[in-house]
């Protein structure tokens, strides 16, 4: 039978199963079943005495460069006190696998099982020590240089909203908007005083979805698969941005971000210029994040992304967001 070309598949996780058997842990029985697909499959793994997480990443998503330089991270914050999921080498110290999927050559890493659940709305002082947490994260990352994209205005906001243009028409009043405040937020980025600016490895995709929490409180971050060079800020940016898309009550959420800010700052100081780009930084991620999930239509977003799905999201989340901090100077549409 000739097999039609495919662009996208999920490998079995009874076949997967046996391959982590094989390469981590032989003579024990393993259980593999996938916990979510989409930018990248993950799929838990149990043994009668661990889980782990593993991760399949989808077809030319992730040079085996830029994997290996995740993992380096992974491992240096892991070796210097972070609680962070790390990367689990096999029985030969192999860290990354290769898998002739239908589509091409696909990578999968075993990850170690971040404790605790995912928890949507938890109170002020969680938030303190997710703070404390980042900044302990930032205090390693500072300075060090990951061979991965590097965050600036074109990767963030031009050649994000490049990728909408795909699905948002050119004559739309948001089109119209969402061009208006790219050229505030370039403007901002390229007249930032780079000298009151820490610079390093962010995760940039730090939220309630990618940590979690015992009941005693301790925190494990999660997920890197974003990482790269830009401005430490931005990893704050994006958190507080979080805060405020998901807590409806502003006094809750005025305490909670005030929080997590004074988290951050016993450990890490946080300088004037950086706290005024704050704002404008959720501003530019919530522009790569659209154009992320244009990017990745026929693959994941196509169960919810559509021309409504934007105008909403736009109107109601980032509009609101930049106008909630006042940002730039009125914006016609």
């Amino acid at each position: 039978m000739n097999v039609f070309p495919v662009t996208n598949s999920n490998l079995s996780p009874v076949h997967l199963g046996l391959f982590v058997q094989k390469n981590y842990f032989p003579e024990q029985q393993v259980e593999c079943r996938i916990l979510k697909t989409g930018i990248s499959d993950t799929y838990l793994i149990k043994t009668p005495g661990k889980r782990c997480i593993f991760r399949v990443y989808s077809f030319g998503w992730r040079t085996p460069t830029e994997i290996a330089e995740e993992l380096r991270w992974l491992q240096y914050l892991q070796e210097n006190g972070i609680s962070v999921s790390y990367a689990i080498p096999d029985l030969e110290n192999t860290l990354i696998h290769s898998f002739a999927a239908p589509e091409g050559e696909r990578f999968g890493v075993l990850f170690s099982f971040a404790e605790g659940e995912k928890v949507l709305n938890f109170d002020a002082e969680t938030h303190f020590r997710v703070g404390k947490l980042m900044a302990e994260m930032h205090l390693l990352a500072k300075d060090f240089a990951l061979q991965r994209i590097t965050y600036t205005e074109k990767e963030l906001l031009i050649d994000s909203l490049a990728q909408l243009g795909h699905f948002l028409p050119a004559d739309t009043e948001e089109m119209h908007y969402m061009k208006s405040v790219q050229e505030y937020l370039i403007s901002e980025l390229q007249n930032a005083d780079l000298s009151q600016i820490r610079k390093g490895a962010v995760h940039l995709d730090l939220w309630f979805d990618n940590m979690n929490i015992t009941p005693e409180g301790d925190i494990t971050f999660f997920d890197f698969d974003f990482c790269g060079n830009g401005w430490l800020c931005m990893d704050m940016a994006y958190y507080m941005l979080q805060i405020h898309s998901t807590e409806k009550d502003e006094a809750e959420r005025e305490l909670k971000t005030a929080r997590f800010l004074q988290g951050y700052e016993s450990v890490a100081q946080v300088s004037d210029e950086e706290k005024r780009l704050i704002p404008i930084l959720g501003i530019c991620l919530y522009f790569f994040y659209l154009g992320i999930q244009s990017q990745r239509y026929d693959n994941w977003s196509n169960v919810f992304l559509n021309e409504i799905y934007l105008k909403r999201f736009i109107n109601l989340l980032l509009k609101k967001y930049f106008d909630y901090h006042q940002l730039g100077q009125k914006l016609t549409s």
